[in-house]
């Protein structure tokens, strides 16, 4: 499928059918899967059943709509409605776990196809290197290295994917977390180790990038991001019992994060 480089509804993410399992993506730890849904279209499924939750289904809304909105190229997002039955149709015993325990909404992801690894060359975009490493500084992202760059060539661009590692606070939130006070100001003030970063290099950059990408953001911004998450994925926590309020919720933490600047790497001198 070809991907839609435009801006999501006010109505937040499309809703697509999945109408068959294609393959698993063994490389990834929680075992997505290729899959065709009822708008023709290919997808790699992130399931809701996976071992780490829904969770980082939103983590991959929020920072993968975050990456839209300051110039980065990122595949379209959808929601999969998933039927279990379809896994009647599987050989693979860990697949039909994976489907049964997945039965409802799950995350989609533009599949795109021919495109490859990043080996080092960003391409010609000059900014989008410094760009994401703003990015996974600002989200707290802890999954962009060379052992996983989570980075694609497509059509000689850098394509940012998986950022379900981002926004570890809110793995806490279950246990009680967001029921302390402060919580938004620790995370504002949470340093980020840029040592193992894929596109460390770039981080002489940063300066202009953060004063580019502190235009395009704030408090507005974040809300209509988490408008976009389906309710269904907003499970309650102590402190946020429904859906709106975890929404806002996050929209705290993210604009906490974004009127600090602790957290920004900054480039190393050379002697």
């Amino acid at each position: 499928m070809t991907a839609d480089f435009g801006e999501l509804g006010a109505d937040g993410l499309a809703r697509v059918r999945v109408t068959r399992y294609v393959t698993p993506l063994r490389e990834g730890g929680s075992l997505p899967g290729i899959v065709e849904a009822d708008d023709l279209g290919t997808y790699v499924c992130k399931f809701r059943g996976a071992g780490q939750g829904v969770r980082v289904l939103v983590a991959e809304v929020i920072v993968g709509e975050l990456a839209r909105r300051i110039g980065l190229h990122t595949p379209r997002l959808v929601v999969l409605d998933l039927d279990p039955e379809i896994a009647r149709y599987e050989a693979d015993e860990e697949v039909q776990d994976l489907l049964n325990a997945s039965p409802g909404l799950n995350l989609g992801i533009d599949f795109l196809p021919g495109s490859f690894g990043y080996d080092g060359d960003p391409g010609p975009g000059s900014a989008d290197p410094a760009k994401v490493l703003w990015l996974d500084a600002f989200t707290a992202n802890v999954d962009r290295s060379w052992r996983n760059p989570n980075l694609l060539l497509w059509h000689g661009d850098l394509w940012v994917i998986d950022h379900g590692a981002s926004l570890y606070f809110h793995h806490a939130w279950q246990g009680g977390s967001l029921a302390k006070e402060g919580g938004p100001e620790r995370f504002a003030q949470q340093p980020w180790n840029s040592d193992d970063h894929v596109l460390r290099q770039y981080a002489d950059q940063l300066p202009a990038a953060d004063a580019e990408i502190r235009r395009q953001l704030d408090e507005s911004v974040f809300a209509e991001v988490l408008a976009t998450v389906p309710d269904e994925w907003l499970e309650p926590v102590p402190g946020a019992e429904t859906p709106a309020a975890l929404r806002s919720a996050y929209v705290s933490f993210l604009t906490a994060r974004l009127r600090a600047s602790q957290w920004l790497p900054v480039a190393e001198v050379s002697a």
